[in-house]
């Protein structure tokens, strides 16, 4: 066999100067795995949407959207990274007189590149998309505490007339309470007793004059006397209490699921990507395999022609 002049073979020449990167390669891994998470992407959404109902006790429970979910995505990350990794090895240019452990570690390699370069476009493409909503999830839940204890005071500023005066309300009212039965409408009063009613909740109880002047609206609109009247408003009042700290804490709840669904579903996807660089890196040997088994019959044609025309 002939050697060149510096002692090496030109095969050899050709494949240590050759690049132990394919780009092409890999790009083209990348861009075939993209295309197939997209597309069972959506699968799963159309049968995850499916299979929800917006009625209560029924289609699949919560639990089990979660865990079809986390399954949909490792068997997503499956499929389309190790498409891309044995696209990637089969594509990749062959070397030639070199150890089958470095082949088979340019082939690996090769293959958990295509997986970075479509788990990178995805990222681009989905991850700021579910962030969104994980946090509007959570920020959501979070903002119903809060509303949960301004739930009052809008209505109160519905019933008054909805200015920036109504946070003074409570006290303007303080001004012309009178003892003596007054001829007041059904909408004044429901204003009065809703910011009473919202002051007092802000501070934790009914101040003995303000249960007082309740029991007296009540009174001239119910004709009980006052000391039912006033048995009534510690009802009600107590009744609004409980309404009012029960949605605190379903909000509180609620806020404190969806953190919880934010923590496992990002532990979950962090396990499912590892699973697909795991499954890149093995289809791109297997892909590598494959090239490297491949008979080139062109070749052998044209000696066979060579010695047909000698």
């Amino acid at each position: 066999m002939n050697r060149s002049s510096d002692g090496f073979y030109p095969a050899a020449e050709e494949s240590n100067a050759r690049s132990g990167v394919s780009w092409a390669a890999i790009f083209a891994g990348a861009a075939a795995a993209a295309a197939l998470s997209l597309i069972l992407v959506l699968l799963g959404f159309g049968l995850g949407f499916s299979a929800v109902s917006p009625w209560a006790n029924e289609g699949v429970s919560a639990k089990g959207l979660g865990i079809s979910t986390i399954v949909w995505l490792a068997f997503t990350q499956i499929v389309a990274s190790g498409l891309g990794g044995y696209i990637a090895g089969r594509l990749r240019v062959k070397w030639a007189n070199m150890h089958g452990d470095e082949v088979y570690f340019r082939d690996t390699a090769h293959g958990f590149l295509s997986w970075c370069v479509a788990t990178l476009v995805a990222a681009t493409l989905v991850v700021g998309s579910v962030s969104s909503i994980i946090s509007g999830g959570v920020q959501a839940g979070a903002s119903a505490v809060g509303g949960a204890a301004s739930m009052a005071t809008q209505a109160a500023g519905s019933a008054a007339g909805n200015t920036d005066s109504d946070q003074y309300g409570y006290f303007i009212d303080s001004l012309f309470r009178d003892d003596r039965p007054a001829a007041v409408s059904d909408d004044a009063a429901r204003g009065t007793v809703t910011r009473i009613f919202v002051r007092s909740l802000n501070d934790g109880q009914l101040a003995a004059e303000d249960r007082a002047y309740l029991a007296q609206l009540v009174a001239q609109r119910t004709n009980l006397t006052q000391a039912d009247a006033e048995r009534r408003v510690d009802e009600v009042y107590a009744r609004t209490q409980k309404a009012v700290a029960d949605a605190k804490q379903a909000a509180k709840e609620a806020a404190d699921t969806a953190a919880k669904v934010a923590a496992s579903t990002t532990l979950w996807m962090f396990v499912a990507l590892l699973i697909g660089a795991f499954f890149a890196s093995f289809a791109a040997t297997f892909g590598g395999r494959r090239r490297d088994a491949v008979v080139y019959v062109e070749s052998d044609a044209y000696v066979t022609t060579n010695n047909s025309i000698r």
